[in-house]
């Protein structure tokens, strides 16, 4: 296998148009890697949110001797498309297409990383793609896909009444006529605008279906290797119990799975872009030892 290319951007030309990626290439001097990472990004607002932590993460894995690849899925970020022309289905596609990537130009054991909702993706890719994967590197992991949908669409309903209550004269009766709710549009086939983020039917349902290590992520898939990385504001915070079970789960089938807790800021929901240097340098170490 020839040396890994040299860090930096690059597109992935599609017929319907392209994908924006970032490729960080191993330190070393022949540039050959120790390992190979997928990363997965967060989902809408959250992805700008964790852009730079990421970013953080993807540099110093790369300082360690691992090659990095970073992707926008289709409608995300600078790549081709609006968000209602994502799917599920597309997303993973496109992992399949920026994972054969990698392979080609990295060695060593295969990790993908995924971050909040992305680690959904990421455990559903990485029970299907080819080669195997060898171990899932999860940072605040999303565990149920329909809690993590009805968050999204809480913001809806909570811009849709202060926006009322901004416009409603004072003194005057609120005689508001009946909306139907963001879940009532998506039952009857229509579109919702959240927060900027056009979110199509489809593409709710599949998140409403999504769990972290379900039988929809691969029945008879088990992560070899899972690195979990929780960021709370005290260290000795625990898993919630949903969380745990799963944990105790892969652990009887074998898998080898390590839950670390950082202390830090909630990065991926603060209003100002933060980073995370603790959840960074824990993350180095972890795939490093």
């Amino acid at each position: 296998m020839n040396a890994a290319p040299a860090t930096g951007p690059f597109f992935q030309r599609y017929a319907d148009g392209h994908r924006f990626c970032f490729f960080h290439a191993p330190a070393g001097v022949d540039g050959r890697a120790r390992g190979c990472v997928l990363a997965v990004h967060a989902f809408a607002e959250e992805m700008n949110k964790t852009r730079a932590a990421a970013a953080d993460g993807a540099r110093a894995l790369a300082a360690a001797g691992f090659a990095v690849l970073q992707i926008d899925l289709l409608g995300c970020g600078d790549s081709t498309g609006d968000f209602e022309d994502a799917t599920w289905e597309g997303w993973l596609a496109d992992l399949a297409d920026g994972w054969a990537w990698l392979q080609a130009h990295a060695p060593g054991p295969r990790w993908v990383w995924g971050t909040r909702f992305g680690a959904l993706l990421a455990d559903q890719f990485a029970s299907r793609c080819v080669p195997g994967a060898d171990g899932l590197l999860l940072w605040q992991p999303v565990v149920n896909g329909a809690q993590h949908l009805g968050q999204f669409l809480r913001l809806k309903t909570v811009n849709s009444l202060l926006r009322e209550a901004t416009m409603q004269p004072a003194g005057t009766p609120a005689d508001r006529v009946a909306q139907p709710s963001p879940r009532a549009d998506l039952a009857a086939g229509r579109a919702v605008e959240v927060a900027g983020y056009r979110l199509t039917p489809q593409l709710a349902d599949a998140m409403e279906g999504a769990r972290l290590g379900s039988p929809a992520a691969g029945a008879a898939w088990t992560p070899p290797r899972v690195r979990w990385f929780e960021v709370a504001s005290q260290p000795d915070a625990s898993l919630n119990p949903v969380a745990a079970k799963l944990v105790d789960r892969w652990r009887a089938m074998g898998s080898d799975v390590a839950i670390a807790h950082v202390v830090g800021s909630a990065f991926w929901q603060t209003l100002e872009i933060e980073r995370c240097d603790p959840l960074v340098d824990a993350t180095v170490e972890a795939l490093s030892a």
